[in-house]
């Protein structure tokens, strides 16, 4: 019986592998110009090696689609109510008595009957590189201020501006893919002053591997667009350096300050759960300041991902938009690693920051911080028996790599969720 059904799930795969030309994020290639997606769609059409994509990883572009629009006059807090059931189970995963863990998690299989549960959902975290989804956020706010009427020029300014990394971008130990399409070769490297990048494939790297520059550039551009409005799709660099080198270092941090966090109010996402208070590296601060420190929790992220499946980032192809860029996500991690979700369409981005003290002589080291060591994942997952629910979750367990605890709490969250 098991060597039958591993022949019929090999046979699927098969069929499946010869049927997917057309699929995300393949198919997002034509209309983002991402050029990493371009080499997928190579990989699967067998003229590059395997990407090695999960199977969960190859849902169309067309098939992405916003789970909660005929309940987006429904207010935040009327659905993030506990309901017993849920709650009891994640009650038993996670211990009250332990404050390392905080979480919030929102069944939103049936439309109709969305599950709530958490535990610590109010406490704050270092938020890390969770924080770039607030920086898209914020671009997108900005896009529809430069063309309120135009989804089409939003994505065509996305598409076609290309920009220039500068200090900005300077120094992330995290690489982004360089694919060359036309010799087909793909490196991974370091970003450099001198690199030059669309927009839209600034805002890939920001989430798709996470870099830290990437993160500056899309920051700083949303500031820019805040600053020079219409005038923004045909700024030049000389223009943009001039402003930066004139416009006083306090009115460039209150500026870059707001543009990211405003967003968030405007969300109903008060300021202690979820606020950004500097860029990603040390690179941006020679123009912009740090102003009010960064913080998360669990219920700040929590209202932006309900909202997003609302269609209330910005407005519904903004949000739809933006969980498409979750979803191409480079490599699955931490949370999205678990075997549980192989299968299952996972929108996801990850966040860590850990501070090290050696004169105490413990333990310390990568993700193994003894001072702090956050550690956090946000995640809306879709399985293809519709089974579908978003989490945030973030720890800050002392000198341990919590990637581990993640991927073991991911699978027992799947599991209380699908249990009836």
């Amino acid at each position: 019986m098991k060597t039958k059904l591993i022949v019929l799930i090999t046979v699927v795969f098969i069929c499946t592998a010869f049927t997917i030309p057309n699929h995300y994020p393949i198919d997002g290639y034509a209309s983002t110009g991402i050029k990493r997606l371009k080499r997928l769609q190579l990989s699967v059409a067998g003229d590059l090696p395997d990407a090695g994509l999960p199977l969960g990883a190859f849902k169309s572009i067309n098939d992405i689609t916003l789970h909660l629009l005929l309940r987006k006059q429904d207010r935040t807090k009327s659905i993030l109510v506990e309901d017993a059931g849920l709650q009891k189970k994640i009650n038993a995963l996670f211990p009250r008595l332990d404050k390392s863990y905080s979480v919030t998690i929102l069944d939103i299989t049936c439309a109709d009957s969305l599950r709530y549960a958490q535990q610590n959902e109010t406490r704050g975290y270092q938020p890390g590189s969770v924080g770039k989804l607030a920086v898209v956020t914020a671009l997108f706010v900005q896009l529809e201020k430069i063309y309120p009427d135009s989804w089409d020029k939003r994505i065509e300014l996305l598409k076609n501006k290309s920009l220039k990394a500068g200090n900005w971008a300077l120094t992330d130990e995290h690489t982004v893919p360089v694919f060359n399409i036309e010799t087909n070769k793909l490196i991974k490297r370091q970003v450099v002053a001198s690199d030059v990048f669309t927009l839209y494939e600034w805002i890939d790297h920001m989430l798709s591997v996470s870099n830290n520059g990437a993160a500056n550039v899309v920051w700083r551009e949303a500031l820019l667009m805040a600053a020079f409005k219409d005038k923004y799709p045909l700024l030049t660099q000389e223009e943009t350096d001039t402003y930066f080198k004139e416009t006083p270092k306090k009115e460039l941090t209150d500026l870059g300050n707001d543009v990211v966090n405003l967003p968030l109010r405007d969300l109903g996402i008060t300021a202690d759960e979820w606020r950004l208070g500097s860029f990603f590296t040390k690179g941006a601060n020679q123009y912009v300041g740090d102003k009010g420190g960064s913080i998360g929790s669990p219920l700040g992220v929590m209202k932006w991902m309900l909202q997003l499946e609302q269609g209330k980032i910005v407005d519904e192809n903004s949000s739809l938009e933006i969980k498409r860029l979750m979803y191409m996500t480079d490599r699955r991690i931490r949370y999205a690693q678990a075997p549980q979700l192989r299968e299952a369409a996972v929108y996801f981005k990850s966040g860590s920051l850990y501070k090290c003290d050696r004169s105490k002589g413990e333990e310390c080291g990568k993700y193994k911080g003894n001072v702090s060591n956050y550690m956090n994942s946000v995640a809306i997952i879709e399985h293809p028996d519709g089974t579908k629910y978003m989490v945030c979750l973030m720890t800050n367990v002392l000198r341990k790599n919590s990637a581990s605890d993640h991927m073991y709490l991911a699978g027992n969250i799947d599991k209380a969720i699908k249990e009836k």
